[in-house]
């Protein structure tokens, strides 16, 4: 039985949504800072509106979502509120109809056993275009699970946190946070000198106004907006492609270099030997308008 609170906030699901799916995902890493899921409830802490909200989303009984408000310090306006919840919608991409890329994928040799075997998966993005960035950088030719842990580092020396029940719930580090910063200040974190001049880089142009998500989103093309990002030092083409699939969500962007990619697709077909780009550019072709979430649902066998 689900006991509600006066103040939960329940978001109605699409048919092609399974948070089961989504959970498992979010299980892939041990050492993940920025959520909690214990029994099948993510506990996470939304900063909005200058305020930071705890919130605990779980499923109901009719497998819609249920956002619960923990902790003293409930928000009390609705904006705030109705932030909160856009926030859930836009980190599980609630808003996407599923169905045409579902329909495509039916008749595609590649992507038939993806999405019978993760049915209902979402590209659960980052809805904050500086996290996203901070996240494509430090993924740059290195292992998942090396970047797992410089994130955590990142995280847990230059962000906040709240705690609740004994537990601390981390805010990642806003752009103000990490602008003024030298190198040196970063070396705790042990990354690549290239690495915290990117950072610090794209903090303060995020703090300056010269990049933001409206302004990247304004674009209104991909290729604009692909472009605007890989003018930034330390922006290739790859993390572009993941920042604007991950964060921006366009439907097409589609990190064609990305190793994860072909080994999926390797792993996929039986291949001895991972695929050549224009193997993979005869492979796609079908895929023209969703590469975003084929690349997404081909990832999830390897990760």
């Amino acid at each position: 039985m689900v006991v509600y609170h006066s103040d939960d906030l329940v978001i109605k699901v699409p048919k092609e949504f399974s948070f089961k799916e989504n959970i498992r995902y979010m299980l892939r890493s041990s050492n993940e800072c920025m959520f909690e899921i214990r029994a099948d409830k993510i506990v996470k802490a939304i900063p909005v509106e200058n305020e930071v909200s705890l919130v605990e989303i779980s499923e109901s009984t009719d497998g819609n979502l249920v956002i619960r408000f923990l902790g003293d310090n409930r928000p009390v306006s609705k904006k705030v509120r109705d932030d909160v919840q856009q926030y859930v919608r836009d980190w599980f991409d609630l808003d996407n109809d599923l169905k045409p890329f579902y329909e495509m994928a039916e008749n595609d040799l590649l992507l038939q056993k993806a999405i019978d075997e993760f049915y209902g998966l979402r590209n659960i993005g980052i809805p904050d275009l500086f996290e996203a960035l901070v996240w494509g950088i430090l993924g740059q030719q290195i292992n998942l699970t090396y970047a797992y842990t410089l994130k955590r580092r990142l995280v847990e020396t230059f962000g906040r946190s709240i705690e609740w029940e004994g537990r601390q719930y981390w805010i990642f580090p806003e752009a103000k946070d990490i602008a003024n910063l030298t190198i040196e200040d970063l070396s705790p974190i042990k990354m690549t000198v290239k690495k915290c001049e990117y950072l610090i880089g794209v903090a303060g142009l995020i703090v300056e106004g010269s990049l933001s998500k409206s302004l990247v989103m304004g674009t209104g093309d991909f290729n604009e907006a692909e472009k605007m990002l890989v003018k930034i030092r330390g922006i290739g083409p790859w993390t572009a492609n993941y920042v604007l699939m991950r964060c921006l969500r366009f439907p097409n962007a589609f990190p064609i270099a990305d190793v994860g990619l072909h080994n999926a697709i390797k792993h996929v077909t039986g291949a001895e030997v991972k695929p050549t780009k224009e193997e993979i550019l005869k492979i796609s072709a079908p895929w023209k308008g969703f590469e975003s979430y084929a690349t997404f649902y081909l990832w999830r066998f390897l990760y």
